[in-house]
């Protein structure tokens, strides 16, 4: 396979960019840092919308293939997504309902059975235990906000759709203080079924092109606390009002709650110093999460919409893992760190199943000659700073298959 990068910046013209225009007309631009903010046409479609599934040739799939061969080529393609299906799902079935769903049931329990004892160390006047509390207190506030919400948006904690749902609204409502059926749209619909698709799935939403590259990357993550609910209550414009009126209710109780306790058991004596510190324990992983989602997908072969790959080539060229990070891996998740590729292919998978299978899926895209794309969170680091205009500013060229083997 060939890769064909076309320096093309996407004018107004372009039938690529009006398309990607037309939906972000409809579902907007603003974007919160874990599920990227565009309307969702109508929240009543939440559950249809949530289903992991690839979308169909609408946007020219099969299009770009070899020596004029596109069907060929194509059941070729999902020959080899569905080899890969059959194998990944052979150990799903034979793997335990902990191995599926428990262990990161647990980890998010663990999260909330620390949450006394972060709010009991705040009483301190001494720095260490203070300084514990902080740390306890954001590690525990991004395990359930980024790891929950997004395996809540994917419907990866339970089998039920109905648990489901309840979760989604618990972790993204209630714990991150922004809209499920907004989130469940964005994140699933549009990133996982584009991803890395020109004017959809491209990231362009977590470019800031006014900010320079130190502000960015260092100083902006600290707003993420802030940004989010504001992004959250401009989007509920388009969300019917029963469903508007249920998140404004647990945003402003999970905010809230959140501020009650460290008023009345950590003992802040001034609500300012109480906001203070919701701000810095809710912005404690921000940078991390930040460089996270823009290290795994930007600077990665994008494709225009009507010139697409199928899903096992997209997903292969479009993302990269990151190495195994403790820290991360417990706030995060598997999925968005060293499991990325994995669970771009297999979204509905918990971490924990993500992890089980990563050897295979690597084992297997290495073996038909596929891209799978590793880098360190540092060399991403260097490459982003070096190349920041370049990466976050510019329009990214498109890239086309020439040959597929």
């Amino acid at each position: 396979m060939e890769l064909r990068h076309r320096e093309m910046p996407l004018e107004d013209g372009d039938p690529v960019r009006q398309r990607g225009q037309r939906v972000n007309d409809e579902v907007g631009r603003a974007g919160d840092p874990l599920l990227q903010g565009t309307p969702a046409p109508d929240s009543s479609r939440m559950e249809a919308m949530a289903e992991d599934r690839e979308p169909g040739p609408a946007l020219g799939d099969g299009d770009v293939m070899p020596g004029g061969t596109p069907q060929r080529a194509g059941r070729h393609e999902e020959a080899l997504m569905a080899e890969l299906s059959e194998l990944v799902q052979k150990v799903v079935k034979s793997s335990s309902w902990w191995e599926r769903h428990g262990v990161d049931i647990s980890i998010l329990a663990c999260s909330f059975l620390l949450l006394p004892a972060g709010f009991l160390c705040l009483r301190s006047a001494q720095a260490t235990p203070f300084l514990a509390g902080v740390l306890t207190l954001g590690v525990v506030h991004h395990t359930l906000t980024v790891k929950g919400s997004h395996l809540a948006s994917h419907n990866a904690l339970t089998e039920s759709k109905s648990w489901g749902k309840v979760w989604a609204i618990f972790f993204i409502e209630l714990c991150s203080a922004f809209t499920v059926e907004q989130a469940t749209y964005n994140h699933v619909k549009i990133h996982h079924g584009y991803t890395n698709v020109i004017g959809l799935g491209d990231s362009s939403t977590w470019k800031l092109p006014f900010l320079n590259r130190y502000v960015y990357m260092f100083i902006a993550p600290l707003a993420v606390p802030i940004m989010t609910p504001l992004v959250a209550l401009d989007l509920l414009r388009n969300v019917e009002w029963k469903a508007a009126l249920r998140t404004l209710c647990c945003m402003f109780l999970g905010l809230y709650c959140h501020y009650w306790v460290l008023l009345h058991v950590s003992g802040f004596q001034s609500p300012w110093s109480a906001l203070l510190c919701m701000l810095l324990t809710r912005s404690l992983l921000a940078h991390p999460y930040i460089h996270v989602n823009i290290f795994q997908h930007i600077g990665l072969p994008m494709f225009a919409a009507d010139r697409k790959p199928k899903r096992i080539h997209l997903m292969s060229l479009g993302v990269l893992n990151l190495p195994r990070n403790a820290l991360l891996d417990w706030s995060f998740g598997h999925s968005l760190i060293s499991c990325h590729v994995e669970h771009h292919l297999f979204p509905s998978l918990s971490d924990n199943m993500c992890l089980k299978i990563k050897p295979i899926v690597s084992q297997y895209l290495k073996q038909k000659k596929l891209p799978y794309n590793e880098d360190t969170y540092i060399s991403r680091l260097q490459l982003f700073l070096q190349r920041y205009e370049e990466l976050m500013v510019h329009a990214p060229p498109i890239t086309e298959l020439v040959g597929i083997q």
